[in-house]
């Protein structure tokens, strides 16, 4: 099979990154694919003593490494707001007016190889792509994973959609957010720079519904929970990250969960996130001292309840083997249309691994009547 050639990551909202932006995006582990939203917004109120000047030449003088092409390019595609009104590149400032400039935290400079690939789409417009990514998939080309990743197969997959086109005029598609590689699950992709910016909107407001399945270690005491604490790099092992409840470290995260299931030793839950931060459920549940079954960056690929007795752990064992993974699932997300302006919403099966091992709790569950 011959490759076409390898394309430029697309550009989408790449204004005012700095080296620190850069430096952390660089910094995910579990292959540069951790489960969190992929843009910034920054918000400044102008001086009073401001003169009147064109926006795009005051962003321009504002934002870090910020150029006036790349400046125009956000703010014709709605990326930048004024009292949270799209304008032009030639609106004139004026004291007390707020601006917010969203952008994203793609790195330019990669090169996006289109891959043939099989692809589970859910559903696919002019705006966006909802794809179920399996297990051991990961999401973009990094360090360690120069190729084979979701967004090599997306790449192929528009070409062929339009085999007129060359690799100069494929049309840009972007990450707004994205899930571990050992996540399944439901994910959007935008199609055009408009889609971009609206989704990375809804992210940022925490209107985009997102629902999670998992299945934990321990008997949940309460049915639903909040967990409210700050997540961020790991002091000592910079490849994990941590809880922080008092904020001192990392960036805010909120976790919903409601028990779904009771398996005695281990509980089945369903988490919804609020923010989303690097392996925030993973974090959140060990921080209340539940970790995911079968995580082992986390503790979970260890018997952590349960008895001493060499059956119990060769039934944990043989549970392991089923679903050599955490147990996790992105099984629902939903958000308002970026062209519709209507809510929509996308649901997905539990794999075939967890509801194995699902069912294998539930059997033994019964026979044991440890519940």
């Amino acid at each position: 099979m011959i490759r076409p050639d390898p394309l430029p990551l697309p550009e989408i909202a790449a204004i005012g990154m700095t080296t620190k932006d850069i430096e952390a995006y660089n910094e995910f582990g579990d292959g540069a694919d951790g489960s969190e939203e992929l843009y910034e917004r920054m918000s400044l109120v102008v001086d009073r003593g401001q003169e009147p000047m064109r926006l795009d030449k005051f962003l321009v003088a504002r934002i870090e490494n910020a150029s006036r092409n790349k400046v125009q390019q956000a703010i014709e595609s709605g990326r930048v707001l004024i009292n949270g009104k799209q304008v032009q590149s030639n609106h004139r400032i004026k004291p007390g007016e707020e601006i917010v400039v969203y952008s994203d935290k793609e790195v330019q400079g990669e090169e996006i190889v289109p891959e043939e690939m099989p692809l589970n789409i859910e559903y696919e417009d002019d705006d966006i792509l909802i794809i179920n990514k399996p297990v051991g998939l990961v999401v973009h080309p990094a360090s360690g994973n120069p190729s084979g990743t979701l967004i090599n197969g997306v790449a192929w997959h528009l070409l062929l959609q339009n085999s007129d086109l060359n690799a100069d005029v494929l049309p840009r598609f972007g990450l707004v957010h994205r899930i571990d590689k050992n996540t399944s699950g439901l994910m959007v992709l935008a199609k055009t720079e408009k889609a971009v910016s609206s989704l990375a909107k809804e992210f940022f407001d925490h209107t985009v519904h997102r629902q999670y399945i998992a299945l934990v270690w321990g008997d949940v005491a309460e049915d639903s929970g909040t967990v409210n604490a700050h997540i961020g790099r790991h002091q000592r092992f910079r490849k994990i990250f941590d809880a922080y409840p008092d904020g001192e470290h990392g960036k805010e995260a909120i976790t919903h969960y409601k028990v779904l299931e009771r398996f005695g030793y281990v509980t089945m839950v369903q988490c919804e996130l609020e923010t989303g931060r690097t392996h925030q459920i993973r974090v959140h549940m060990k921080h209340i001292g539940h970790p995911l079954f079968s995580d082992e960056l986390y503790g979970g690929d260890k018997i952590v309840k349960g008895t001493v007795f060499s059956k119990y752990k060769q039934f944990v064992e043989n549970c392991f083997a089923i679903c050599p993974r955490h147990a996790l699932h992105a099984k629902t997300i939903g958000f308002i249309h970026p062209r519709t302006r209507k809510e929509v919403r996308f649901d997905s099966e539990i794999p075939q691994d967890m509801e194995q091992l699902i069912e294998k709790w539930r059997n033994y569950v019964k026979v044991k009547n440890i519940i």
